[in-house]
């Protein structure tokens, strides 16, 4: 039995890793939950499951979880810094980091730090510091495991690939709700729009950040230090039936790809299992349901997120943190109806030109740079 940490419980990819462990009562116990500010939910969460630990960072609701759960036997912290305790308690063997944004780089250090394996879903925190997180993970022997559907294809693909080399990898994208669409039809585009998306159910952030395009620029930056890999090794090809999740080009010309239906808990129970694959009841995938398979190139000129991100990636240093720290905030301003969907790429273009840059950042750089640009760019979605 695995003893699992889920940091953000209470969104998307929390509460379907809370369904995949309620299937299998057996493999898996829960033995923390954390969430931002949905106490309602974590209340609840924390009543069926019994964890050991329950934080809510959000301090001002500290005493609702705590009196809901009092006498519980359960322990109730609050604020950011007890995330940290969370993704480092001992009877914890495997952490999920399902946090959205880079207020999940410091728990995930402590998780490493403290030795656990980690299913990655918090792609933010190696787009903010791929290079620092990397190396943490060599040094104290941890896996990182990615959760999200098309890094899990990749590293399912490299399965038993470890002495053969990469010629590339080919990260899918659904397209989003306006594939095909040009920069006339996107600037007119509103937000009740963009949050739907076709194929796949997810938080509001990430279903904007999939319709800018964002999404998939934060993955190739992830897949660059996931799979070790340099920028002319990783392209991105729009897959509207979103059923290949990514593939793998190998130096012979061979490839592998991975294949299923679009549902995230297919990629978390992966995670959470391997090596072993547990048998499940979920939907299978019938070739005869998708006649047809069809791929296009990435318009990089409509959707300028994506070309954006290349960039940050061929720059490196603290310019990904820039990117990432000034999309959330470019992202939250458009769903406040506050900017227009294509003004959170001059946004973030403008940050990347203003923000100073630093070719070798440590930690403590990488959290100023990601502080000075959400002033940045919070300054320039108020003017």
């Amino acid at each position: 039995m695995k003893n699992i940490s889920i940091l953000g419980s209470t969104g998307s990819i929390g509460t379907q890793t809370l369904d995949v462990i309620r299937a299998n009562p057996e493999l898996y116990k829960v033995v923390a939950l954390t969430a931002q500010n949905n106490a309602e939910i974590l209340i609840s969460q924390a009543l069926q499951y019994k964890p050991e630990l329950v934080v809510i960072c959000n301090e001002s609701k500290y005493l609702q979880v705590k009196e809901a759960l009092a006498g519980k036997n359960i322990r109730v912290l609050a604020g950011e810094d007890a995330l940290c305790e969370a993704a480092s308690l001992a009877s914890a063997s495997f952490v999920v980091t399902a946090i959205m944004g880079a207020v999940g780089l410091k728990p995930t250090i402590a998780a490493i730090e403290a030795g656990k394996d980690i299913g990655l879903a918090n792609k933010e925190t190696l787009v903010v510091a791929g290079n620092l997180i990397t190396r943490l993970a060599k040094e104290h022997g941890v896996k990182i495991i990615p959760v999200d559907s098309e890094h899990s294809a990749i590293f399912q693909c490299l399965v038993g690939e470890s002495e053969n080399a990469i010629e590339k990898i080919y990260l899918t994208a659904s397209g989003g709700p306006f594939r095909g669409k040009d920069q006339a039809f996107l600037a007119q585009v509103t937000k009740e729009a963009a949050l739907k998306h076709p194929n796949w159910v997810m938080g509001a952030k990430i279903t904007i950040d999939s319709a800018s395009l964002m999404n998939k620029g934060l993955e190739v930056i992830e897949a660059k230090w996931l799979f070790d890999l340099e920028a002319d090794q990783i392209d991105v090809i729009v897959h509207p039936q979103s059923i290949i999740h990514s593939l793998v080009q190998f130096t012979d010309g061979s490839m592998k790809a991975q294949l299923g239906l679009p549902d995230m808990k297919l990629p978390i129970h992966y995670a959470m299992a391997y090596p072993q694959r547990v048998k499940t009841n979920y939907p299978r995938f019938n070739f005869m349901d998708y006649p047809e398979f069809s791929f296009h190139k990435a318009d990089r000129v409509a959707f300028r997120n994506l070309d954006l991100a290349f960039k940050a990636m061929n720059r490196g240093g603290n310019m990904p943190c820039i990117i990432n720290a000034a999309n959330e905030i470019v992202v939250q301003a458009f769903l406040k109806d506050r900017i227009g969907f294509l003004e959170m790429s001059d946004v973030i273009e403008r940050c990347m030109e203003d923000v100073p840059f630093n070719e070798n950042p440590d930690l403590n750089n990488y959290l100023e740079t990601d502080k000075h640009t959400r002033i940045f760019a919070g300054q320039l979605v108020t003017n």
